[in-house]
């Protein structure tokens, strides 16, 4: 490996090569004249090499992404080989205060990128993102999690025809990758327009945190990291136990009947049309509907609420998969 000749710079702060800084992004100043700060975690190897940006929280109560990207700086995860690694656990600051998805604005920051100057306030941050941190980075992988009581398996979430992603997708080696089109608004979207190289990783459910979960981002970032060279010597990259399943396309089932859910499956199995997944049952015992498979697939995502109302999202089915 060549030794590091390049400057570094971030929020107008030098990092040089093999240090490690954490950098503040200033986002806002409270009602209270309180300044609300974003802390990045910067470091540097004495190596040339990528950028990889390791972000979550966009959601403030996806905590189970903010806890992989903690013990990936804790454990040491982020000190590269080659390279630089930057990581902001938790992007929502605000959200993660109040419990929440949303900026206080009441907008969901994942929809607003790639913001504004003279925007709302999740609009005005969007853009400081994009400016500021984004520009220098070569990779990004975002961590999130399913919303109030639906359980992702693990699954990361590409684009469909970029060889690259499949192949950067492949070297993570979660259990699932699903095909999904970029949405409106979102900081994949905004990522992909300025060529970065973006995987969304998915799993578990908000204000929740799931040690099986957690380990399975981690290990999913250390394989990517040694399919760029930049994993630290200290660490090894494992091979995952399950092949992983490519996913085409999928749908949702939905609750037909409001009431109590009761489910039957186990959350990432494959299925047979027809097979029961579960039952909504009423409090007096009149109604005890069943949810039946619609076709062959795999479930990557249960509502594990208790109750759940008519219209809701209870199954996330696979409807193709590759090679089908």
């Amino acid at each position: 490996m060549q030794p590091t000749t390049q400057n570094f710079e971030l929020l107008g702060k030098q990092v040089i090569p093999g240090e490690t800084k954490t950098i503040e992004l200033n986002i806002a100043t409270l009602h209270t004249m309180t300044e609300l700060k974003v802390p990045i975690i910067v470091s540097r190897s004495i190596y040339e090499g990528p950028t990889v940006l390791l972000t979550a929280g966009l959601h403030g109560d996806e905590l189970t992404g903010i806890e992989i990207v903690r013990q990936i700086i804790r454990r040491g995860i982020n000190y590269p080989n080659c390279g630089t690694i930057i990581c902001i656990p938790l992007v929502n600051v605000f959200g993660f205060v109040n419990q929440a998805r949303d900026f206080p604005d009441g907008r969901d920051l994942n929809r607003i990128f790639p913001g504004s100057a003279n925007g709302s306030l999740a609009s005005r941050f969007a853009y400081r993102i994009m400016q500021d941190v984004v520009p220098v980075v070569d990779y990004v992988i975002d961590f999130h999690a399913g919303g109030r009581g639906r359980f992702n398996v693990p699954q990361i979430r590409i684009e469909p025809n970029n060889k690259v992603l499949d192949v950067l997708a492949q070297a993570f080696a979660t259990h699932f990758i699903l095909y999904s089109n970029n949405i409106d608004g979102s900081f994949r979207e905004a990522c992909d327009k300025l060529g970065k190289k973006y995987l969304l990783f998915e799993a578990g459910k908000a204000l929740d945190i799931n040690n099986e979960v957690i380990e399975e981002g981690i290990q999913g970032t250390i394989r990517f990291l040694d399919k760029l060279n930049m994993l630290n010597s200290n660490f090894t990259a494992k091979q995952p136990e399950k092949k992983m399943v490519v996913i085409e396309h999928s749908t949702w089932i939905r609750a037909q009947y409001s009431g109590m859910l009761h489910n039957f499956i186990h959350n990432g199995a494959f299925v047979k049309a027809g097979t029961q997944l579960g039952k909504i049952t009423d409090p007096y015992g009149l109604i005890e509907e069943a949810i039946v498979a619609p076709n062959d697939g795999y479930i990557i995502c249960e509502n594990q609420a208790a109750i759940v109302f008519q219209g809701d999202a209870v199954y996330h089915i696979s409807t193709k998969l590759e090679n089908d």
